[in-house]
């Protein structure tokens, strides 16, 4: 089993601040156990559009800022709604900043999908799909479906006790998957 002490990185693919996937990750923040770090990164609506011309030292500010976010975390959570049977188109702007630098490369990543019974699932797909180009190290056992409906959301978070309580699990599952031995060497 992993250590209790996880810097993670949570990152929504929806810009919408009212989203069930924003609501998810700021809970599973508000959950975080004693000695564990959870950051929602607050960054995707500043992202400039991707171009490989761009890719260079100095990187563009907002983008040099998710990269350490990345880099300073020791595992990044996603979750994202599915547009079109695949990710945002700015979620995918992200990822793609994340192609021509090593920062996600063997880092430790997992999801949380919100989306209803039977949706969301081309959007993973695809997630799963830029997290392998990348070399990203998927804790399959840490990627969980917990469909969160708006009405389940108040004031930013998930306020039905049920999927409150099976976040709060998911912290201990995750505790589980992440191979913390691994990573306190690099620290």
């Amino acid at each position: 089993m992993g250590s209790t002490n996880m810097r993670l990185l949570l990152v929504s693919g929806s810009t919408r601040q009212s989203s069930t996937n924003n609501a998810a990750l700021t809970t599973v923040r508000d959950l975080a156990p004693a000695g564990s770090i959870a950051l929602v990164y607050q960054g995707l609506s500043a992202l400039p559009a991707f171009n490989p011309d761009d890719d260079h030292d100095p990187v563009p500010g907002p983008v040099a800022e998710l990269r350490q976010q990345i880099n300073n975390a020791d595992v990044v959570v996603f979750s994202t709604p599915e547009y079109a049977g695949t990710l945002p188109g700015s979620f995918k702007n992200l990822l793609d900043w994340t192609v021509g630098s090593s920062v996600l490369t063997r880092k430790p990543v997992a999801w949380i999908n919100v989306a209803s019974p039977g949706r969301g699932h081309g959007a993973l797909a695809t997630l799963r799909s830029v997290l392998g180009y990348v070399d990203a190290q998927v804790l399959d056992g840490a990627c969980i479906d917990l469909p969160i409906g708006r009405d389940l959301v108040a004031a930013g978070a998930v306020t039905a006790q049920p999927e409150r309580e099976a976040l709060a699990r998911w912290w201990a599952t995750m505790q589980e998957h992440w191979p913390a031995e691994e990573l306190d060497e690099k620290r």
